[in-house]
C-alpha cells in the first residue's frame, strides 16, 4: 500500500510539473501534440482538435509534447516559432506549477499542526526544585540568548523557520554557534552561544513561541516552511556540487520511494500518515522545481539557458547544436539515475540482510 501512495505522488508532481508546460503553451497559441498522464503503454485516448490526451500505465508522471519541440518543424505555430518570451514562460511554467503545489500542500500541513511555530524562543530547559524554585539548565541562556529574541540566522545561514533550525542541529556536530536574532526590534550578534541542555545532555535546550491558527498565521507558517525546503534542499544540492555530500547519500526514485512507503507504514496513525505524506510530497514537489531549473542541458534551465543566449545574441542557436548538448545533459542525468539507483537497490539489500540478521 505504501509503495502504491508513493507512486502516485510521485505521479502527481510530475502530471502538475507537466500541466504547467501545457497550460501555458495553450495560452501561447503554441501547439501542443499530446499531453499525458503517466509513463508506457496507453490505457485510454482521447483527442480533442489538435491534441490527444493520453491516459499510460505507468503512473510515474507524465509528458506534455509540443510540436517543433525538439526538431525542426515548418509549423508557424511550433515551440521554436513562439517568440522569446513565450517559450521561456512555457519553459519556466513548470517548476512555477511545483511550487504552487508545494505551497498548497504546506498551507494543509500548517492546518493539521494544533498551533503554528515561529523562530522566537520562549522558555529555557530547566527544573524546579522542592521549594519551587526554577533552575536553568540551558547553556544557551548563560551565553547571551534571551527569552523573545527571534533567530535570524545561525553560523551564516538564514533561519526562516523551525526546519531550518532543525536542520542546522541534526547537520553540525559542534554545539557551538555564531547567532544574529531580532531583539526588542533591533538586530543583535550573539556570537559563540552554546547549545547544551545540561540536564539531558542534548543540545536542543530552548523552547519555541507558537501561535494560535488564523488564516494571516497559517500563511506566513507555510511561506516560511517553503522558504525553509527550498533552502534546505539549496544547501544539499551545494553540499554534492562541493563533494560534501556522500556517493552513498545520493538517493534516486527507487529511495524517494522506498522513503515515502517507510513514512507511511511507521506513523503512529492514520492521521500522523497523512501529516508525513504531505510533508515529504511538498519537499520532493519543491525539489523537482528548483532542480529543474537548474542551468543543466536537458532539463527546463537548460533550455532556458539557451534561451537566455538568444536573447544576448539576438539570434537563437542552431537546433542542431542545441540538440546535441541537450542529448549529452540527458546522457549525463540517466547515468546518475543509474547511480542513484544502484545506491538505493544496494541500500535496500544491505538494510534487508542487516534486519534478518
Amino acid at each position: 500500500m505504501g509503495i502504491i501512495i508513493a507512486l502516485l505522488i510521485f505521479g502527481l508532481i510530475v502530471t502538475v510539473h507537466e500541466f504547467g508546460h501545457f497550460i501555458c503553451a495553450k495560452a501561447s497559441n503554441i501547439k501542443v501534440l499530446e499531453f499525458s498522464i503517466g509513463m508506457g503503454p496507453k490505457l485510454l485516448q482521447r483527442r480533442k482538435g489538435e491534441t490527444a490526451y493520453s491516459l499510460r500505465a505507468l503512473p510515474v508522471g507524465g509528458y506534455c509534447a509540443m510540436a517543433g519541440e525538439d526538431e525542426i518543424t515548418d509549423d508557424e505555430r511550433g515551440f521554436r516559432s513562439a517568440k522569446l518570451w513565450k517559450r521561456m514562460i512555457v519553459l519556466v511554467a513548470g517548476a512555477a506549477m511545483n511550487f504552487v503545489l508545494g505551497f498548497v500542500l504546506l498551507i494543509a500541513m500548517v492546518c493539521m499542526m494544533t498551533d503554528v511555530p515561529t523562530t522566537v524562543v520562549s522558555g529555557f530547559a530547566g527544573y524546579k526544585d522542592d521549594a519551587g524554585q526554577v533552575h536553568y539548565t540551558a547553556r544557551s541562556l548563560e551565553t547571551g540568548l534571551m527569552d523573545g529574541d527571534r533567530i535570524i540566522s545561525m553560523d551564516g545561514t538564514r533561519i526562516f523557520s523551525v526546519l531550518d533550525l532543525n536542520y542546522m542541529f541534526a547537520t553540525t556536530t559542534v554545539s557551538t554557534h555564531d547567532l544574529v536574532v531580532r531583539r526588542d526590534g533591533k538586530r543583535v550578534e550573539l556570537p559563540d552561544v552554546e547549545f547544551y541542555n545540561e540536564n539531558t545532555g542534548g543540545t536542543q535546550d530552548f523552547g519555541l513561541d507558537y501561535k494560535s491558527k488564523t488564516p494571516l498565521t497559517v500563511t506566513r507558517s507555510a511561506g516560511e516552511f517553503f522558504m525553509s525546503m527550498g533552502h534546505i534542499v539549496g544547501m544539499s544540492l551545494k553540499q554534492m556540487v562541493t563533494g560534501k555530500l556522500s556517493k552513498d547519500d545520493v538517493s534516486g526514485p527507487v529511495g524517494v520511494v522506498s522513503a515515502i512507503s517507510e513514512t507511511a507504514k511507521e506513523s503512529e496513525s492514520a492521521l500522523d500518515a497523512v501529516f508525513n505524506l504531505i510533508y515529504m510530497a511538498a519537499l520532493i514537489t519543491i525539489n523537482v522545481g528548483i532542480f529543474n531549473l537548474l542551468p543543466i542541458p536537458g532539463l527546463d534551465g537548460g533550455r532556458l539557458l539557451f534561451c537566455f543566449i538568444e536573447l544576448i545574441r539576438r539570434k537563437p542557436v542552431k537546433p542542431e547544436h542545441e540538440g546535441y548538448v541537450h542529448l549529452a545533459g540527458m546522457a549525463l542525468l540517466f547515468g546518475i539515475m543509474i547511480f542513484a539507483t544502484y545506491n538505493d537497490i544496494a541500500r535496500l539489500i544491505t538494510e534487508h540482510f542487516a534486519h534478518n540478521k
